[in-house]
């Protein structure tokens, strides 16, 4: 299925939600489904900081990272017409999740401790992670997290599903609220 209107012109499908969920997979998959350019909001603070996330954070601090990603996104993303994977805690701060949103059409993945932990499990890059109870810190953080996610963008639940499946899926939600965002546009004069 080929999302709506010309891509250029089309809102930017961003997705959100925890780590380990599937964004990244899932957003790469799509644009190459619909021809359409794809960022990483992780990829581009480590290429604009010039050093890697781990880094980021044993250097300058969570706060430091978080102040990246909005100058990524305010900054450095498109306004249309691309598919965007957002770090998993891009959309907690305040302002971000309204922020993001002003930026396309937000769909937040979720997944369960169990598919998290087994798809973070021995990633060097995950540095909320380190430390001996990784399953422990996961349900901490997604429980600090639950309602800025609820609040980002549309939900779908990725457990059980192949990428596929989520293809389809995130496209008819997309289609859905394009065409509803093009509805409720201003007719030109």
């Amino acid at each position: 299925m080929a999302p709506v209107a010309n891509k250029e012109d089309s809102p930017n499908l961003i997705l959100a939600g925890f780590m380990g969920t599937g964004k990244s997979a899932l957003g790469r998959q799509l644009a190459k489904r619909w021809r359409r350019r794809f960022y990483d909001t992780d990829e581009l603070v480590e290429k604009l900081a010039g050093v890697s996330i781990a880094d980021i954070f044993a250097e300058h601090g969570e706060e430091h990272f978080r102040a990246l990603e909005r100058q990524v996104v305010e900054s450095l993303l498109p306004a249309n017409g691309a598919v965007i994977a957002c770090g998993g805690g891009l959309v907690v701060p305040a302002g971000m999740g309204e922020l993001v949103r002003s930026k396309g059409i937000v769909v937040t993945l979720f997944a369960s401790v169990d598919t998290i932990l087994r798809r973070t499990a021995g990633n060097s890059r995950r540095p909320l992670l380190k430390g001996d109870d990784p399953e422990a810190k996961i349900r901490d953080l997604m429980k600090k997290r639950e309602q800025a996610y609820m609040k980002a963008g549309i939900a779908v639940y990725t457990d059980g599903r192949s990428l596929q499946q989520l293809c389809v899926i995130v496209e008819r939600v997309y289609e859905r609220e394009a065409r509803a965002s093009l509805k409720s546009r201003p007719k030109p004069d």
